[in-house]
């Protein structure tokens, strides 16, 4: 993966800036280092590729500050330069009642076609590949709910790690790289978006859903693509940049020493009180 140089001194304008998999809402979301990413960029686009609030864990007793502020800040960027998309995922599928919807430079939307010059982006979350999304509902919600306990024991434990000086672990991780069928799963779903790629002539296919960042070329006798994947902010913390025809992956954990500590409020108009109704109600 291509490190991103940052200049502290200033906001970096990006292009594209694509993110997905945050599940704000839910105690595996890394809101405070989403919101130091989101302060030192000034995307042209931002496309919000899915689950950026987690409805199906969602409580209201549990929708702290740092979660607040990053919405704030997404709604910042929707008012002032930058366009923004947000593409519905299965655990913010409730949106998909306001498809279509816009609002100034939001547009609310199941996928979305970007054209990069002579080339074409197809983007969309991905939950439409996974079958117990599809046909068994209850059985993925469940296995959601599991997945928040293992990373809030995660997280538990890698404070522990922390305050003895040792590197952090992750379980999910672990697991996914060493359970055949996860991996399995994983290599499908990329190889499946990249076949309905090339089969409907686009470029680049990019998806989240499977929290595996990637960048990668895939090819078959009908032709070639990018497969992208711009992973989430659970595990990997991880963005996808497009800049003068170039992808790159941001990591958070490799660039996280150029960022500056910017807790600039840019939505004081916006009062937080009035914001945390604004999404109870929607959810």
């Amino acid at each position: 993966m291509n490190k991103i140089a940052i200049d502290q001194r200033m906001k970096r304008d990006v292009e594209i800036v694509i993110i997905s998999d945050v599940h704000l809402g839910t105690y595996g979301c890394k809101a405070k280092e989403l919101l130091r990413y989101l302060n030192s960029i000034r995307p042209k686009t931002l496309i919000l590729n899915g689950d950026i609030i987690d409805i199906w864990q969602f409580k209201k007793s549990y929708f702290p500050k740092s979660h607040l502020k990053v919405v704030k800040k997404l709604i910042s960027f929707a008012t002032k330069e930058s366009e923004v998309f947000y593409i519905t995922g299965n655990h913010d599928e409730a949106f998909r009642n306001f498809t279509d919807f816009e609002l100034g430079k939001l547009k609310l939307c199941n996928k979305h076609v970007l054209k990069l010059g002579n080339q074409k982006a197809w983007i969309f979350h991905g939950d439409v590949f996974d079958a117990s999304v599809q046909h068994s509902k209850w059985i993925a919600k469940l296995g959601g709910k599991g997945y928040d306990l293992l990373i809030a024991i995660n997280n538990l434990v890698n404070w522990g790690l922390e305050k003895m000086g040792k590197e952090k672990y992750s379980f999910s991780k672990k697991i996914k790289n060493n359970v055949k069928k996860a991996v399995k799963y994983i290599g499908d779903f990329e190889l499946t978006a990249s076949e309905l790629a090339i089969e409907n002539e686009f470029d680049y296919v990019i998806c989240g859903h499977i929290h595996q960042p990637q960048i990668r070329e895939v090819v078959n006798k009908k032709g070639k693509c990018i497969y992208l994947n711009s992973g989430d902010w659970v595990e990997n913390l991880s963005a996808l940049e497009y800049q003068n025809g170039d992808w790159k992956l941001f990591i958070y954990e490799d660039e996280k020493h150029t960022l500056t500590d910017d807790e600039t409020d840019e939505m004081k108009e916006i009062d937080s009180t009035e914001l945390m109704k604004i999404v109870t109600q929607i959810v």
